[in-house]
Parts: structure tokens; C-alpha cells; sequence
């Protein structure tokens, strides 16, 4: 698989996003007997970068992949994130950017991933209410500690990633990112190809739309799909277009549309690691195949003439 650099390491192009082991797709489908089997041979096929967040389950999540990954430490790169916390009250996740709460929530991380030091620590959203500043001049003193490698944020624009940059050194970019959701691609992967910085893009796969597998707005109550905007029945319907083309080429060049999906977003950027994810082992080793995959100039063309998609992302 090809490497991209990733701080002081380097990593497949292709990684994986363990969320939907633990949280936010399909609950009913969750079963961590065959997550720590898809985990583990993530690892045979040569993957090396995992993410995962502390708010995933919340916490469960951690603990899953530290009990897959703890015989092959040496060989991975675990990315984990801080920064938003549960709030029963309002029934959603709320960003704490405070330092003692960052400072805590890396204590936790270490204990349920069972690792002495995180390999990439990640802000996952800046908190309204704390200055960048503070948050992240807290994640630099992790650094220092050695509890923490390298640091990383999430959704965040140019400004920010010059405040927090001209204090400590940012390692990576994580957003969303795919051929319906294009943003990060004007100004936010620039930067980090001039900064050195890796861009992990999430949802490569649009929330599996992308894949061709969706045709009806059939989920479950406490599927994150279930209340977005692109999942509702019309606007399915209205973005079938984008996966027809999708499907045309992947028919040419004897692929599946979510390896010709990965493989336009790997061509975007040499400092671009895709993190699918998926609980499923098929599903796995038909993403890591895509990192082989190279489109033709014509089909680029193609995909990049896509129209935007109906519906907002959130």
C-alpha cells in the first residue's frame, strides 16, 4: 500500500475509522466478536492508521481497539480524539475545550487503549467557548509529557489552524470529505500540503451512498443517518445520478464504486489518508484494494464534473 507521511511516521493511504464498531451506524449490527476479527485483519492486510474518539460509545469504542491492536502496537499508528462530551440533557455531543477536561480525557484514552503514549491526539471540535489557544496550548503540554506524539484537529477552518499552529505543530486536519462533500479541497488540503500536515478525510464513502447500497431512507432511530438532510427518500433519490456515474465507472475499469470513490479522493492529495469505515470484513478489504486503484485522467474528469449533491451534510 502506498505510505503517507503522518508526522515522525508513515502510514497506509488507506486506514480505517472505527465509530461504526461502537456508535452512530446500524446499533443493532454492532457485535465486537467480529469488530476485533475485522480489526485484527485490518492489520494482516497492511493497514496501519486506526482512529477512534473517547465520546465513541462513549468510551467503548477505545477499549475495543486497544484489546485488537495491543499484540500489534508496534506496527499501528492509534489516532483518538477529546473534546466533545455527552450531554444527557440535550441528548447530543457538546464540545469542552477546558485543559483540565483535555488533560483528564488523555489520562482515560491511555488507560482504555492500554498504550503508554497516544501516536495522534485530536481536538475533535473547538470549543466556542475556550479559546484554541488554551486547548491547544493544553494538548502541546500532553506532548511535552510524553504521553502524546503528534496533534491533530477536526472541522476546523484556516484561522484556526493558524492559531493553533503557531504554538505547536499541527500534525493533521480530519473533516469529511468525499465526491459529495468537497469543501476541505479549496483551502483546507492546500494548507496542509504547505505545512506538512496529513489531511485524514471522514465519510470518504458519504455515509456509504456513495457505494451504491442505499436506495430507501430505512434507519434505525439511533443511526446518525436517520436525521440527516442527503438520507431523507427524496433526496436519496435525487442523488442517484452521482452513484450512477459512479457505478458507470467503476464497470470500466472492473472495480466497485466504493474503490473508484476512495481512489479519486487519493488522487487529491499526496498528504491525504482515507479512513473508511466499516464493520465488516468484506467491506474492509474491498476499501484497502482501493488503494491500488488509478483512474484515468478521462474518469477523473468525470467524477470531478459531478453535480453537488441535494441536501446538507448536517
Amino acid at each position: 500500500m502506498r505510505q503517507v507521511p503522518l508526522g515522525a511516521s508513515e502510514v497506509g493511504a488507506i486506514g480505517l475509522g472505527c465509530v461504526g464498531m461502537s456508535a452512530e451506524y446500524d446499533p443493532s449490527q454492532q457485535d465486537d466478536t467480529r469488530s476485533l476479527t475485522v480489526l485484527r485483519r485490518a492489520v494482516e492486510l497492511g493497514v496501519t492508521l486506526f482512529d477512534t474518539a473517547d465520546v465513541y460509545g462513549p468510551f467503548v469504542n477505545e477499549e475495543l481497539v486497544g484489546r485488537a491492536l495491543g499484540p500489534h502496537r508496534a506496527e499501528v499508528v492509534i489516532a483518538t480524539k477529546a473534546g466533545l462530551v455527552h450531554d444527557p440533557d440535550q441528548g447530543r455531543e457538546v464540545p469542552n475545550g477546558r485543559p483540565d477536561h483535555l488533560r483528564a480525557a488523555c489520562e482515560g484514552s491511555l488507560r482504555r487503549l492500554g498504550v503508554e503514549v497516544i501516536d495522534l491526539y485530536q481536538l475533535h471540535r473547538v470549543d466556542p467557548a475556550v479559546p484554541v489557544e488554551e486547548s491547544w496550548g493544553a494538548m502541546a503540554e500532553l506532548v511535552a509529557r510524553g504521553w502524546v506524539r503528534h496533534l491533530g484537529l477536526c472541522e476546523v477552518e484556516i484561522a484556526t489552524l493558524e492559531r493553533a499552529h503557531a504554538i505547536h505543530p499541527v500534525t493533521s486536519v480530519q473533516s469529511e470529505l468525499s465526491l459529495w462533500t468537497r469543501g476541505p479541497l479549496d483551502e483546507v488540503v492546500p494548507w496542509c500540503e504547505r505545512h506538512h500536515a496529513t489531511f485524514l478525510p471522514y465519510a470518504p464513502l458519504g455515509r456509504g451512498y456513495l457505494t451504491g447500497t442505499i436506495t430507501h431512507a430505512r434507519f434505525e432511530q439511533r443511526d446518525i443517518r436517520a436525521g440527516n438532510p442527503r438520507f431523507t427518500d427524496a433526496a436519496i433519490a435525487a442523488n442517484r445520478p452521482l452513484v450512477d456515474e459512479i457505478r458507470a465507472v467503476a464497470s470500466e475499469v472492473d472495480a466497485t464504486p466504493a474503490q473508484v470513490a476512495l481512489a479519486w479522493l487519493l488522487g487529491r492529495s499526496p498528504r491525504l489518508v482515507a479512513i473508511p469505515g466499516t464493520k465488516r470484513r468484506r467491506y474492509l478489504e474491498e476499501n484497502v484494494a482501493a488503494a491500488d486503484l488509478r483512474l484515468a485522467p478521462e474518469h477523473q474528469r468525470r467524477l470531478d464534473a459531478l453535480p453537488p449533491p441535494v441536501g446538507e451534510r448536517y
